[in-house]
């Protein structure tokens, strides 16, 4: 598919560089511990969701502001080899480009991160009004909370009055202002960050429900809660659906799961797919990813989402119904 015939993705968020360290034990306050092993990769919600997009086949813009420094030119270079229009990808000279501590059990995969968004704070609501014209070309416009509050309110703003499909990402969990939720025709918060914002615990597919029926009386107008090994569930005034995991390999990793389903749903939207084709074309992206380290380099192509959706089809229909 040429750029031209290609969905227009635009995302909104932070870059940061992730230093990844291998340890088999989290160090206690005051403790060092020995690692297996270290890497350095391109990271960051909005920059991992935006190669995820353009893997998966859309032409993707990407805004956010970045430090004149290492790991900005990190940045510049991830977005030139992915082919992803940085033509909103600002520079913010005295502030340094973010960084990631990300720490994952050499065993299980999982992972816990400290994250310093650095330039990516700097990213203001006027900064956003330069890139109006392509929000408002874009199919489909996504952000997160690791830019200012203000800046990812202003992109939902100009995507919603343009008719761009809105896309939130609230992670990390912040408290949310209530005029966001009307902005949100997607919002894809995952168990903690549903629970965080609804004011209950999200530890089962029934208080997933409770919580999605909860952010919908607020104004949003599809929920989809993310579960891990769970899959996702998709609640809107038509209906619930739980579509389930899809599973492609033993677990390496699984920081960046989230923003490889994020950039497979956006993509779904963008070609028009609805919200339960879109969700399991995100299950899947998320599926391999985790079969992978790293979190913009575990992104998935789109031939290998193909292949997995097709040899991992439900033996009846493409999701199963909640109870």
């Amino acid at each position: 598919m040429t750029s031209a015939h290609k969905p227009r993705v635009t995302v909104l968020g932070s870059f940061v560089a992730d230093l990844t360290f291998l340890t088999a034990t989290l160090p206690a306050w005051g403790q060092t511990v020995l690692g297996s092993g270290f890497r350095l990769g391109p990271g960051g919600k909005g920059s991992n969701q935006a190669v995820a997009a353009a893997r998966l086949g859309a032409a993707v813009t990407f805004i956010t502001k970045l430090g004149a420094d290492p790991f900005g030119a990190l940045a510049r270079r991830t977005y030139e080899t992915e082919g992803i229009d940085t033509q909103f990808c600002l520079e913010a000279p005295d502030e340094p480009t973010g960084a990631a501590s990300v720490t994952v059990h050499e065993g299980r995969g999982e992972n816990a991160i400290v994250v310093f968004p650095g330039s990516g704070l700097r990213l203001t609501a006027d900064d956003v009004d330069r890139a109006e014209g392509r929000i408002s070309e874009s199919a489909v416009f996504a952000t997160q909370f690791e830019v200012p509050m203000a800046a990812a309110e202003r992109g939902l703003e100009l995507a919603w009055r343009a008719g761009t499909i809105t896309i939130l990402n609230p992670a990390p969990a912040r408290e949310m202002p209530d005029r966001l939720y009307a902005l949100c025709d997607y919002l894809t918060p995952n168990e903690s960050e549903a629970a965080a914002l609804v004011g209950h615990p999200v530890v089962s597919r029934a208080d997933a429900d409770r919580a999605a029926d909860c952010l919908l009386a607020r104004g949003v107008r599809n929920v989809v809660i993310t579960l891990g090994a769970g899959g996702a569930l998709v609640k809107s005034s038509r209906g619930t659906t739980h579509v389930p995991a899809i599973d492609a390999g033993p677990v390496v990793e699984t920081t960046g799961a989230g923003d490889a389903f994020n950039g497979g749903l956006a993509v779904g939207l963008a070609e028009g797919l609805d919200a339960v084709a879109a969700t399991r074309l995100g299950c899947a992206a998320a599926g391999i990813s985790v079969t992978r380290p790293g979190t913009a380099l575990s992104m998935p192509a789109r031939l290998e989402v193909e292949r997995l959706l097709a040899c991992r089809q439900p033996a009846v229909g493409p999701t199963s119904r909640l109870p």
